[in-house]
């Protein structure tokens, strides 16, 4: 790999200073040099470079076209480096937390309770990661998924069991009379991918309710389920909805449940924690596990 080309830094400086001022003079009192100093090291740049960065006039200096696009890499890098020396000079001494949950626990489940249980956490640096994908939850200190409950490496707490039921808008509901499961053969769904092994979709949900999938009609179908939750709140099918995530969609009939039919299943939503966790991710797991809306 080749060692890339990069300009010094003590010529980049001045050219940003004289660029931002349009002024070698004032570049100069700003960068506590001489003028003569400023205009040495843009020419040895301009040199450098084999481009002309500045119209010299006789009493002002214009960036030229390239001058123009070399200092918007110049100022956003210069930036990113003070940035960074500020956060090496002023050292977070708060324990560094990582926190992870899958994206519909994430929206529906973790962020409502999060203010209470930081309030009761000492102070920490909190880094949450929000994903699908279970290698990466589990990269993390404390991690919210599905699952039957064994995860080497950590300890877990339920939360809740899966009790997984058909939603609607009120509005749909008075559209399409919904009685019966078998009712829902003739609705328009909104189905889940089956991405993951232990979620559920309607051909699994309506097998467990004894009825047979191919008769159902199938709207649409995404690998999101929160996609899936917001096409039904817009309106236009009917989703299936876990009830341990939904109480504010339930309790304000943003949806409701068109029947009382629920499918159980043995996996449910986890709160595990790592193995040897720091006491700062220990607490914060504690405090989730006590923390309500």
């Amino acid at each position: 790999m080749s060692k890339p080309h990069l300009p010094p830094l003590d010529l980049m400086e001045p050219f940003e200073a004289a660029a931002r001022l349009g002024s070698f003079t004032r570049a100069a009192d700003e960068l506590s040099v001489t003028q003569s100093a400023i205009s040495q090291r843009v020419r040895k740049l301009e040199a450098l470079l084999d481009t002309q960065l500045f119209t010299r006039g006789h009493r002002a200096i214009t960036l030229t076209p390239e001058g123009r696009e070399l200092l918007i890499g110049v100022r956003a890098a210069l930036q990113h480096m003070t940035a960074a020396t500020r956060a090496l000079r002023q050292r977070d001494d708060r324990p560094r937390v990582r926190l992870a949950a899958d994206t519909s626990m994430a929206q529906l489940w973790l962020t409502p309770r999060l203010p209470a249980a930081l309030a009761d956490s000492p102070p920490l640096m909190l880094d949450l990661l929000a994903s699908d994908t279970e290698s990466e939850l589990l990269t993390a200190d404390i991690a919210l998924l599905h699952g039957a409950g064994d995860w080497p490496g950590f300890t877990a707490k339920r939360l809740f069991a899966d009790a997984v039921f058909p939603v609607c808008t009120p509005d749909f509901l008075a559209r399409t009379p919904l009685q019966t499961p078998e009712d829902l053969l003739s609705a328009p769904l909104i189905d889940l991918d089956y991405t993951h092994w232990n979620w559920m979709n309607w051909g699994i949900w309506l097998t467990e309710a004894g009825l047979d999938p191919t008769r159902a009609t199938t709207l649409m179908r995404t690998n999101s389920y929160m996609a899936q939750l917001d096409a039904a709140r817009a309106g236009l099918g009917v989703a299936l909805a876990w009830e341990g995530q939904l109480a504010e969609d339930l309790t304000t009939r943003r949806l409701v449940r068109p029947i009382d039919h629920a499918v159980t299943t043995p996996f449910g939503y986890y709160l595990i924690l790592r193995d040897g966790a720091e006491p700062a991710a220990r607490q914060l797991a504690q405090s989730l596990l006590h923390a309500d809306t």
